[in-house]
């Protein structure tokens, strides 16, 4: 029989998986192995629910809801209430936090929407310049994939789930992890990429949140 015990993966060794970059590029919470690492005890993201922000919540989902569905009839509008109380009830404290009330942070969600323009033409120049790289002649020489880390200044659990969509959101790069210390595992397709990070992109997210 054949020895399994060895392992025959061709899988580069700067490349081999560890048990936090299978978070996926979908990760938008530090991961769960770093939180006996950061400087808060995973008690101290345990909050309590608070009625009015509940409230807030499904009413911001459900018009959400309402716009993007277009359906009307009993039956979609019963799927919309159940969907939308699932996401107030679990994630009321992301939008509506309990920290006490700080003018600065109550004023950055009204940047949020100034945000996104930015990040749309930067999705688009991200877009071209892989476009650019698929289709260049020296492809194999210019594509040259890498995985790195840097630590991010942002504090908020909220700022930097909004930065390491953003970055996934960009062709090219995309958010392996982020532990609670705020240390962003990346991974990019060339160094042009890799270089444009943490960047402009991290002091806009920070301008949002209040956090500049």
């Amino acid at each position: 029989m054949a020895d399994n015990s060895k392992n025959t993966s061709p899988i580069p060794e700067q490349y081999e998986t560890s048990e936090t970059l299978w978070q996926g590029p979908a990760c938008a919470l530090p991961s769960e192995s770093s939180r006996h690492t950061g400087e808060a005890s995973s008690g101290a993201y345990r909050t309590k629910r608070r009625p009015l922000a509940v409230l807030m919540t499904f009413v911001l989902m459900m018009i959400t809801w309402l716009v993007l569905s277009n359906m009307r009839d009993s039956f979609h509008l019963t799927l919309g209430v159940i969907s939308s109380a699932i996401v107030a009830w679990f994630s009321s404290d992301m939008l509506f936090g309990t920290a006490p009330v700080d003018k600065k942070r109550n004023v950055a969600w009204y940047r949020f929407p100034l945000y996104i323009p930015w990040l749309l033409w930067e999705i688009v120049k991200a877009n071209l310049w892989v476009l650019y790289l698929a289709c260049h002649p020296r492809m194999r020489e210019l594509i040259d994939p890498r995985i790195f880390h840097f630590k991010s200044r942002l504090k908020s659990r909220v700022a930097q789930v909004t930065f390491a969509n953003s970055i996934t959101l960009t062709p090219g790069t995309i958010t392996v992890d982020v532990d609670w210390n705020g240390t962003f595992t990346v991974h990019a397709l060339d160094e042009k990429l890799a270089a444009g990070l943490p960047g402009e992109m991290e002091d806009r997210v920070a301008h949002v949140f209040g956090e500049d």
